[in-house]
């Protein structure tokens, strides 16, 4: 009869063990949790995670193919032909790595650039790097509007004046897409990045370039002082800042847990996401280049205006009735690049003000408002300078991004670089070298490129861009690199921001003091287990022969002051 009594005893309340010396200890039936299995499964490395995770580093490859690399790559192309094919593949290098780290970072802090900038520095220093990238986002809007509004007007023959204001209206149906979710807004930039790669694959069939003169452009590197100031500004145009800001922060929300395993899994699907998208905004950027070599070089024309390579391109003779294909490919993938880049900017927009500022505005009016500072100066620069104006105030928006550029790159390597910030995940010091060197070359490319176009400026007879120039160039220049160097080498203060490592699959994650069992329920910090209350009803009135097994707890009960569990 005892036994049957312990028997009904475990099927009631679990397995139950005493006697009279022994103290009572009631422990729980063993429930193998069934999330164990998703968990481990993420931490796999499997080619349906790599494809689940394409996408936040082509919304950012977008940035490195707006109308302002278009402008540096067909000079580039028109002036030097094939010979800067190797700038751009060490551009895009520099910009694979330092994009690398910028996703890197979001994983493992759970922060993005502009808020751990706002962590780190002091509140004035924060204003004044929440100013420069809003600068600097304007400056990418305008020269997505730019873009757009010369593709309108070469396709559809309607005024540079009509065109911008006509890219004020995106706004509604790029916020449309927001409103549906990033996948819906990463599936609109794959349809952008499509339509201008097959416009351009057809380009390049077009155009026939010399197979010997591409690979020589690739493969041996050639550079002299006619070609210096065109490779700095392809390197300034490519390594675009406010792309640091929107890929830190994109990665974050796609963190399904803290654990380790899970962190490097993260780290390589991104790498992998990273390399993909920044080698087809290369092709792409290399086929620009090609195209204008093939077509524009060859018979010894420069081209320095997006315009008049439309045009020059009506000459190829590839014709559909009596449509030219080459320069409607062009339009249309002028339109699709302003089109995308300038969501990409507005969601950049939105990382910063929130990060810099931990203000939250409504995505509406961020959009408005920034469109609105885009659109006035251009409206401004065309019925004062015309149809020229354009390409002077693309070139003045490159000066501005390469000015400030040092102030999103050097705040982040500083941060990838840190044990308090990235706990073992912090740079290696082969990583940090190269990411160290990249910036360095690509600052100081930028500070030239910047200090050769403003001198340029002060001698211009334009008196908007004189002043302008001599604004940029003269106190604020000084200002400006004081900063930097302020920046370079201030001591870290800002707090840790917390790295979580599992030790074991059954051990625990470390978060904020308290403990977490590996699939995220906490352990350490559980009440003390009540003594149970004086009479237990009957769990079931249909099994009477339960009573007695009631009656042997009670009893158990009367001998045990307090019950302890184990796990």
């Amino acid at each position: 009869m005892g036994q049957q009594r312990r028997d009904a005893l475990e099927v009631a309340f679990g397995e139950a063990t005493h006697s009279d010396e022994e103290e009572f200890m009631f422990r729980p039936p063993e429930i193998t949790p069934q999330v164990e299995e998703t968990y481990t499964d993420r931490r796999k490395f499997t080619w349906k995670g790599v494809l689940a995770h394409l996408g936040p580093a082509f919304l950012v490859s977008i940035g490195y193919l707006d109308p302002g690399n278009w402008a540096t790559d067909i000079e580039g192309g028109s002036k030097f032909g094939y010979k800067l094919l190797w700038v751009l593949i060490l551009a895009n290098f520099m910009a694979l790595l330092l994009q690398v780290l910028a996703a890197r970072m979001g994983i493992v802090t759970r922060s993005h650039l502009a808020e751990l900038c706002r962590d780190e520095y002091p509140r004035g220093a924060t204003y004044a790097l929440w100013i420069m990238a809003e600068l600097a986002i304007i400056a990418t809007d305008l020269t997505e509007v730019l873009g757009t509004a010369i593709g309108i007007n070469l396709l559809f023959g309607l005024p540079l004046m009509v065109g911008v204001v006509v890219t004020a209206l995106d706004t509604f149906l790029l916020l449309s897409a927001q409103n549906q979710g990033m996948r819906r807004v990463e599936q609109v930039i794959f349809m952008f990045l499509a339509v201008i790669s097959f416009c351009f694959v057809l380009e390049l069939f077009m155009s026939h370039p010399s197979v010997s003169g591409v690979l020589g452009g690739i493969f041996v590197p050639r550079i002299d002082s006619s070609s210096l100031y065109v490779a700095t500004g392809i390197v300034g145009a490519t390594v675009m800042p406010h792309n640091f800001y929107l890929h830190s922060a994109l990665v974050i929300e796609r963190v399904p847990d803290r654990s380790r395993e899970t962190l490097q899994s993260e780290c390589r699907y991104n790498l992998i996401d990273t390399t993909i998208a920044l080698n087809a905004a290369l092709f792409i950027n290399c086929a620009i280049l090609i195209i204008a070599a093939a077509n524009f070089w060859t018979r010894g024309i420069e081209v320095t205006t997006l315009s008049k390579a439309y045009h020059l391109l009506e000459n190829t003779g590839f014709k559909i009735g009596k449509v030219e294909i080459a320069p409607l490919l062009f339009g249309i993938a002028l339109i699709a690049s302003g089109q995308s880049s300038t969501l990409c900017g507005t969601l950049a927009g939105q990382y910063v003000m929130e990060g810099f500022l931990d203000l939250r505005a409504p995505p509406v009016i961020r959009r408005l408002v920034t469109r609105l500072f885009a659109i006035v100066p251009a409206l401004i620069v065309i019925s004062i300078m015309g149809d020229t104006g354009t390409y002077q105030l693309l070139i003045f928006c490159q000066v501005v991004l390469s000015l400030q550029l040092p102030f999103a790159i050097v705040p982040m390597i500083r941060f990838t670089n840190s044990s308090r910030r990235m706990s073992e995940f912090k740079n290696p010091k082969s990583v940090s070298l190269l990411a160290w060197t990249a910036a360095g070359i690509a600052v100081c490319l930028n500070i030239a490129f910047a200090i050769h176009t403003m001198g340029q400026g002060i001698q211009s007879n334009n008196i908007v861009l004189r002043v302008m120039s001599m604004v940029c160039g003269g106190p604020l220049f000084v200002i400006l690199m004081i900063f930097l160097g302020w920046i370079a080498l201030r001591a870290e203060t800002g707090g840790p921001a917390p790295v979580y490592r599992v030790e074991d699959e059954n051990e625990f994650v470390s978060e904020g003091g308290f403990e977490l069992d590996s699939l995220g329920s906490p352990m350490g910090s559980l009440p003390t287990p009540s003594p149970l209350p004086p009479s237990l009803p009957n769990p079931n009135p249909e099994h009477p022969e339960l009573d007695d097994a009631i009656d042997l707890l009670e009893s158990a009960k009367s001998r045990t002051p307090q019950l302890q569990t184990s796990r």
